[in-house]
């Protein structure tokens, strides 16, 4: 039996086409609208051929799509490690999505688009709530969607637990994939600094005004010890993956510098008990700004 399966499915027009691209770039084994009843010989296949495998598994597969969670029980008493990666979008993202392709949903029939948008995430609803990771690509490219697939999945360590801090702005909305939120919108802000304004927080000038600032060192302390206590009922939980997203204002400064240096105290930190956690930084809305 093959050693690690992950399941890609979601919302069509979401980006399951570029996870299943990325994730062929990093050595896994890919197939393409299978049906789930199909899931278990495939493993029982590939054992030596392909260790890794990604299958993509959503609507268009019709009526055997209802078999994903009988199928994904299957393949779990065989004994073997498989996650669900859940790629979503806002409704209103989806919708220009298809406009731009001039497409049809596969679900709206004679209908709108929002018609098909809503059927399919209704069916969607239950192995939503199951996924083990969740995408949220309302807001990324497609570069930044491939280095987020990146940040999870590569296999360059080891990892027991691995960790995307994700910067954003708050004016572009929250993360939908975010586990933990954390707002640091209370330091004074580099934006007003004129000198500082068209740098970013990956310049070394505005990281080192954001964690000089008052009380930023002990937030960032007490943030890490809190994560810390976290991590122990994480890795109880089974969790592999975690999103911590770190918003300010417009995701260009504070967020940005914040993230980078969380990232590092994580992976200079390593272990957790004796869990190692693996961290990256990702910056959704770092050049967004007009």
């Amino acid at each position: 039996m093959s050693s690690e399966v992950v399941v890609i499915t979601g919302m069509s027009g979401a980006g399951r086409s570029t996870v299943a691209h990325a994730m062929e770039d990093l050595g896994w084994y890919v197939v393409d609208n299978l049906p789930p009843s199909m899931l278990s010989t495939l493993c029982d296949i590939s054992t030596v051929t392909a260790p890794k495998i990604a299958v993509v598994i959503d609507v268009r597969g019709r009526e055997f799509f209802g078999n994903l969670n009988s199928a994904l029980s299957e393949i779990a008493e065989h004994g073997i490690a498989r996650k669900v990666l859940f790629v979503d979008a806002s409704d209103d993202v989806l919708v220009r999505r298809f406009e731009s392709t001039r497409r049809p949903h596969p679900l709206q029939g004679s209908e709108r688009i929002v018609d098909g948008i809503s059927k399919e995430r209704e069916r969607l609803r239950e192995v939503r709530s199951v996924a083990d990771v969740i995408i949220d690509s309302s807001a990324l490219n497609v570069h930044q969607l491939e280095q987020k697939v990146a940040a999870l999945f590569r296999d360059d360590t080891k990892a027991d637990l691995r960790v995307n801090i994700l910067s954003f702005g708050y004016k572009y909305g929250i993360p939908i994939d975010a586990d933990l939120v954390m707002d640091c919108r209370f330091i004074a802000n580099p934006h007003w600094i004129p000198e500082l304004r068209p740098l970013t927080g990956l310049d070394k000038p505005v990281s080192e005004k954001v964690l000089n600032n008052q009380n930023v060192q002990d937030f960032l302390n007490g943030y890490q010890n809190l994560f810390e206590t976290m991590a122990i009922g994480f890795f109880q939980e089974g969790r592999k993956y975690l999103t911590l997203a770190i918003g300010c204002t417009g995701g260009k400064h504070r967020s940005v510098a914040i993230a980078e240096e969380l990232s590092a105290r994580l992976n200079a930190q390593g272990l957790v008990g004796e869990k190692k956690i693996v961290s990256s930084a990702i910056h959704r809305d770092l050049g967004r700004e007009l």
